[in-house]
């Protein structure tokens, strides 16, 4: 067991499906063997907490009961960009679950376009609301879109508790979001070989602001790209961290796991 403690902020432990990428289903049922497996190996290596994000209202509603079952999991229920084409219906009765700390992941991904953009600014702006009134945090998921997620954030007001996750911009993007009052999130991203915008940003970010995720199964850090994503290889993503802002592993757990305590609200 490791001395150190990690909170995962940002995974998909209800998730189905055997890789990584886009081939992963959303889910409609809990793989109870398998989470319990993930869970187990996350916390031989420290990694005592972990959030389960929502991606539509079926997909939060299998995060709600795999973090039902394991007290190291916590839940997130929200529409992904790429679902906003099915609206917020149903999202809200869900907020009230006492395993639910935020509301996402929701945002706007401009790369794919999966839904319609009109439907994905309504829908992003329809769950910021919903944070603001339930008083949870919000998970923003920006893909290719960030003038747009600004401006909705401005126009909107962003919420006191603010996270983005998987963060995949620069120095520039980073200071805009932490003028905002938000956290950046830090993947596996982060130590891949050609990641210099997120090092950069990364480097910006002070300790207290910064959280680290998985954004398992997908996104396994170097060496393990290319494979499915775990949050027992949460260290990995820290470790980086640590080399980036030129402190001790040790000091990234701490912080991070403070970080996450706070955001979210955990125990």
């Amino acid at each position: 067991m490791s001395e150190l403690r990690w909170t995962d902020d940002h995974c998909h432990l209800h998730l189905r499906g055997d890789g990584g990428g886009s081939d992963v289903d959303l889910a409609d049922h809990v793989d109870e063997a398998f989470v319990a497996q993930a869970v187990a190996d996350a916390r031989e290596v420290g990694v005592e907490r972990m959030i389960t994000v929502g991606c539509d209202v079926a997909d939060s509603t299998a995060a709600i009961a795999a973090a039902r079952r394991h007290p190291e999991l916590f839940a997130t229920a929200g529409v992904h960009p790429h679902e906003a084409k099915q609206g917020v219906d149903g999202l809200e009765e869900l907020l009230a679950d006492p395993e639910i700390v935020a509301v996402g992941e929701c945002g706007l991904d401009f790369h794919y376009d999966f839904s319609p953009r009109d439907a994905q600014r309504e829908v992003f702006a329809a769950q910021i609301a919903l944070a603001k009134a339930h008083d949870l945090a919000l998970v923003i998921h920006t893909r290719e879109a960030w003038p747009d997620t600004f401006d909705i954030l401005d126009a909107e007001g962003a919420p006191e508790r603010t996270v983005f996750h998987c963060f995949t911009g620069g120095a520039a993007e980073a200071r805009r979001c932490l003028d905002l009052g938000a956290h950046l999130s830090i993947s596996g991203i982060v130590t891949f070989k050609t990641a210099t915008d997120i090092r950069e940003a990364t480097a910006i970010c002070p300790p207290e602001r910064l959280l680290v995720e998985t954004d398992s199964p997908y996104l396994a850090p170097v060496p393990h790209r290319g494979k499915r994503n775990a949050p027992a290889l949460l260290p990995l993503v820290g470790a980086m961290v640590a080399e980036v802002q030129g402190r001790t592993v040790a000091d990234v757990a701490r912080t991070t796991w403070d970080a996450a305590t706070e955001l979210y609200r955990l125990p």
